[in-house]
């Protein structure tokens, strides 16, 4: 019977696109455990029980603090992500396991506060010698280093190695795998924490890693202007005639529109594609959204407020540990639960990141509070 369920299980890989990537293909750093369920589909409820997953419903995504109920955060985005990446892997025949893992677990490893909270951890991080700190980089430390304790998930290299290489940040117009070892993935990984400009080269190493990368791009482009538009920060009229013609105007249309193209452009082929028009048009929203939407997410003194914030924290934590003192949270709450190998392997700096990046919103806050209150 056993038997008999596992190879309904894995049946779909008998319709996948030659250059889909099959489960037999998944590749692991530690020995997998028999299971009924193919090794991507584990993978997803590997990260969804994750505690870093349960968090990402207190994170900000582009507005902290909205005071609105329809504005997105962290947790909306990779339900967004999921559901484009998977709808373009359905069509182009691709591993929608894989793709679903990747696109809910690519940013586990975001800071509280967005990417403002990004930068400034990781000015805080190049400042004590921890290398360079990036949420995606973050993202596969979580799953390798971080959760169950200290001790790591044993997750596929490809779901990994999707979530390194997802960086939305750099559009490009055609993307093509890249063939990895478990080693090579693994190489890059270390460098991207001392070689700035790694990030900009990396290449998932399946067709369905590049769709999660565009995936991302695409869901926070069209959902950042809707949120632009709920809090009156920009109108539909301002956006350029050339985008509009091209994508629209709507998280639907945008969506919708660029969708369909990566399809029709990539379909029964090794790479994933965009046409001419659609890349130039998904350019130029995104120097329009970062123009008129994400430079004003912050005032420039919130964001000096922010930063003194981080630095309170990490210097508060980096006391504690030093001093053992055993009422921290950070001791008492996190080190507690944490494995000897993860304590007796990371330093003290390594520790505070890891501790801060994982952070929600609220906590982040709660915690300053209580920090300058003691001081007071």
């Amino acid at each position: 019977m056993i038997q008999k369920i596992t190879k309904e299980m894995f049946k779909h890989n008998s319709n996948l696109s030659i250059y889909a990537c099959r489960d037999n293909q998944a590749l692991y750093l530690a020995k997998r455990d028999k299971d009924i369920r193919p090794p991507f589909f584990r993978d997803i409820d590997r990260i969804i029980y994750s505690l870093a997953f349960i968090r990402y419903q207190d994170k900000t995504q582009v507005f902290p603090n909205p005071n609105h109920d329809h504005v997105s955060k962290r947790m909306i985005h990779v339900q967004f992500v999921s559901k484009i990446a998977r709808t373009i892997g359905r069509a182009l025949g691709l591993n929608e396991d894989l793709i679903e893992a990747a696109a809910l677990g690519h940013d586990l490893g975001h800071t509280p506060f967005g990417h403002q909270g990004e930068y400034i951890l990781n000015e805080i991080s190049l400042k004590h010698h921890e290398g360079m700190f990036n949420h995606n980089i973050e993202s596969v430390r979580d799953l390798l280093v971080i959760e169950n304790y200290g001790e790591g998930l044993n997750i596929s290299i490809q779901v990994l190695d999707a979530i390194m290489c997802h960086n939305g940040e750099l559009v490009l117009e055609k993307l093509e795998p890249q063939v990895k070892t478990p080693e090579e993935f693994l190489k890059e990984y270390k460098e991207c924490y001392f070689d700035k400009t790694k990030l900009k080269h990396l290449r998932a190493m399946t067709l369905e890693g590049l769709v999660v990368r565009i995936s991302d791009l695409i869901a926070y482009l069209g959902r950042d202007i809707d949120d632009g538009v709920r809090l009156n920060i920009i109108k539909r009229e301002d956006i350029p005639d050339d985008i509009k013609n091209v994508l629209g105007s709507t998280t639907k249309e945008i969506v919708g529109n660029c969708i369909q193209d990566i399809i029709t452009n990539s379909y029964g082929h090794n790479y994933i594609l965009l046409s001419p028009k659609v890349y130039k048009a998904i350019t130029n929203l995104k120097k329009f959204n970062y123009k008129y939407i994400y430079s004003k997410a912050l005032t420039n003194k919130e964001i000096e407020e922010l930063r003194v914030k981080f630095n309170t924290l990490f210097d508060t934590y980096m006391s504690d540990l030093k001093n053992n003192n055993n009422n921290s949270p950070i001791i008492n709450s996190y080190l507690k639960n944490m494995s000897s190998n993860y304590k007796n392997n990371n330093t003290k700096e390594r520790i505070v990141i890891d501790y801060i990046a994982g952070m929600t919103d609220d906590y982040f806050l709660k915690e300053y509070t209580r920090i300058t209150k003691e001081v007071s």
